[in-house]
């Protein structure tokens, strides 16, 4: 694989550090999940703390002091020859410090350090950022050390210092991606359409859900990613309708469509690609008119992707158009905007047109601006999905026709200076291409 650019964490930290000043920021590190008695799941660190820091240790956390002598100090656990024998190399504290960029480290094996340094820390700043409901067992060790600090300050006068939620500002710093930020979002994307693309291809009447999962899981790895962005979904016929279907445990029918839903992860940001295509070879008389809908929408929509637009703009438009296309299948009936006042749509489309994308499927960043009904415009640099689609569960109130039929069609958009530029072009979405792939 080609060798991507450089992040340069140092320079994440200190447009944080502008953010926050007079401040300190708390971010312990994701934990390993247990998964049955002495085995956990594969560790994922937490978003944030690999953002500002690029390490990949559990049993860690930064504390961030921008107005002190030492900015970042960073406990993780220590060196452990028996430890490392069995799960491999841990960095320790001289590591955190020569490697990692940290200014001051120390050993997360017992709560001292950690616990000094904070209220040291706290006590010379105005507010807290530190992500509140995560880990009880965090939150009631920052709340007591909090009391500590208030305590250790004498008669102030003043109630316990306010927290702020560090997605608020880091959320802001990572909507709109870097040069190298999007040279890894673009890989990602290129191997996940190249995975959707091989899975046109070798699907066939009578598998599995799971064994084109397993397809897909490999395309990823086989190219380099390091894990799924999400879980991955793979539909065949009417468990499209479920919208977060995860069973992938069905056999398919030449007759329905399948629905995949699946990204690929690389270097912590991620893709996320939805299409349908025929278990057969083309698609039926039904199932090309539901398609067609829900491609006209998507790609109205990208073509309106702008900057200065909002994805409430994207949205409301998304819906305007498919509005009118279920009314020109008489599935709905009257004025497009009475019909949307009254959310009779929202029977056929019951999600939104898109979401932030980056290093976590659904990406921090305002949706709005401070004001709740004020939405966001569009700048270059911000990546986000396009994904209108049509569900017609068995219970739908829908023709009988189309009844088992669900189509989303999802891409992965970024905003340039111009309008905008797909970044999953690379997986066919027309029907002719399609029909022409699944034939050959």
């Amino acid at each position: 694989m080609e060798s991507l650019s450089h992040i340069d964490y140092r320079l994440r930290r200190k447009q944080f550090y502008a953010e926050v000043k007079n401040a300190v920021a708390v971010l312990p590190s994701a934990e390993h999940q247990v998964r049955n008695p002495d085995v956990t799941f594969p560790f994922r660190q937490e978003s944030n703390l690999y953002y500002l820091t690029g390490f990949e240790e559990p049993h860690c956390v930064a504390l961030f002091a921008p107005h002190s002598k030492t900015p970042f100090q960073f406990f993780v656990q220590p060196r452990n020859k028996t430890k490392e024998l069995w799960e491999g190399k841990i960095w320790g504290p001289e590591a955190a410090k020569s490697r990692f960029g940290a200014d001051a480290a120390a050993s997360s094996a017992t709560e001292i350090p950690f616990d000094e340094a904070f209220v040291t820390a706290i006590c010379e700043a105005e507010r807290l950022y530190y992500r509140v409901g995560l880990d009880r067992e965090w939150d009631s060790r920052i709340f007591r050390l909090l009391e500590v600090a208030k305590k250790r300050l004498g008669r102030t006068g003043r109630s316990l210092w306010p927290i702020f939620d560090p997605n608020e500002v880091l959320g802001e710093q990572r909507l709109v991606k870097t040069r190298a930020e999007l040279e890894r979002l673009e890989k990602a994307c290129e191997i996940t359409a190249d995975a959707h693309a091989s899975a046109m291809r070798l699907v066939k009447p009578d598998m599995y859900e799971y064994e084109v999962e397993a397809l897909l899981f490999h395309a990823f790895r086989i190219q380099g990613a390091e894990r799924l962005g999400y879980g991955s979904i793979v539909a065949g016929g009417s468990n499209a309708c479920c919208l977060h279907y995860v069973a992938n445990n069905k056999r398919l029918n030449e007759k329905d469509l399948l629905l995949i839903d699946a990204g690929a992860e690389l270097d912590y940001f991620t893709s996320d690609i939805t299409r349908v295509f025929p278990v057969g070879q083309v698609f039926s008389k039904e199932q090309r008119e539901i398609y067609s809908a829900v491609l006209t929408a998507q790609k109205s929509c990208i073509k309106m992707a702008r900057p200065g637009k909002t994805m409430r703009d994207l949205h409301d438009h998304a819906t305007e158009v498919l509005v009118d296309e279920l009314k020109k299948l008489k599935i709905l009936k009257g004025p497009t905007p009475q019909i949307i006042k009254k959310l009779e749509h929202k029977r056929y489309y019951p999600h939104g047109t898109g979401h932030w994308l980056g290093m976590d499927v659904h990406d921090v960043g305002r949706y709005y601006a401070q004001r709740l009904q004020d939405p966001r415009k569009l700048a270059p640099g911000m990546v986000f999905t396009i994904e209108p689609g049509l569900y017609f569960g068995a219970d739908s109130d829908a023709p009988a026709k189309y009844k088992g039929i669900g189509v989303r069609i999802e891409d992965d958009i970024v905003i340039t200076n111009q309008g905008c530029r797909v970044l999953t072009s690379g997986v066919p979405k027309e029907i002719e291409e399609i029909e022409s792939l699944r034939s050959a």
